[in-house]
């Protein structure tokens, strides 16, 4: 099936849904098809994040969005570091698509970037000067690729001229990167 049909019948589908929220961890409530969130507390972001597995669970071990939102927020500098640890949080509301589906789904893309922008108004992050977040993420990836991917030998070309981080990642569980991610989020927003 093309993706317009599919993405009209999920449109019907989603008409006919007497739900028409998500709940989050904490009890407030996310409306995807609006989008609106009764308040975004830091607390569902972090549980939502922390609980995620990256690469949609295809790694060697539990490893969450909320460590790899940790280790993009330690790589940039310190005026960009709340943005960079909040870089993926809409993940928290949505859940984390895999790059080729994010690419068929352009819809997707734009409630993502809604939720993003939701997410960066409650908190006055500026996610303008992106470019530094960017590479940050992406050495993240090339260092997960490598740590937690090993039978992804395959070139990611858009990992080309990026070298991972020295050290090898060492996954935590999903309550202590709950922890340390609202510990570095306390951290960074008091500042």
């Amino acid at each position: 099936m093309p993706i317009a049909p599919a993405i009209q019948t999920i449109d019907m589908q989603a008409a006919a849904i007497t739900t028409d929220y998500v709940s989050t961890f904490s009890g407030n409530r996310f409306y995807p098809l609006r989008p609106h969130i009764d308040r975004v507390a830091i607390e569902d972001i972090a549980h939502g994040l922390a609980y995620q597995c990256r690469f949609n669970g295809q790694t060697k071990t539990f490893y969450s969005i909320a460590q790899h939102s940790l280790i993009v927020a330690d790589l940039v500098p310190p005026p960009l570091r709340l943005a960079a640890l909040l870089h993926d949080a809409a993940e928290a509301y949505l859940g984390d698509m895999v790059k080729p589906l994010k690419v068929l789904m352009p819809e997707f893309a734009a409630l993502e970037d809604q939720v993003t922008a939701i997410i960066a108004a409650t908190y006055g992050i500026d996610f303008s000067d992106y470019a530094p977040i960017k590479r940050a993420d992406l050495i993240a990836l090339a260092t997960e690729k490598r740590d937690l991917m090993p039978h992804s030998a395959e070139r990611w070309a858009y990992l080309d001229g990026i070298a991972p981080l020295p050290g090898i990642i060492v996954a935590m569980d999903p309550g202590q990167a709950k922890q340390c991610f609202l510990q570095r989020f306390q951290q960074l927003h008091a500042a």
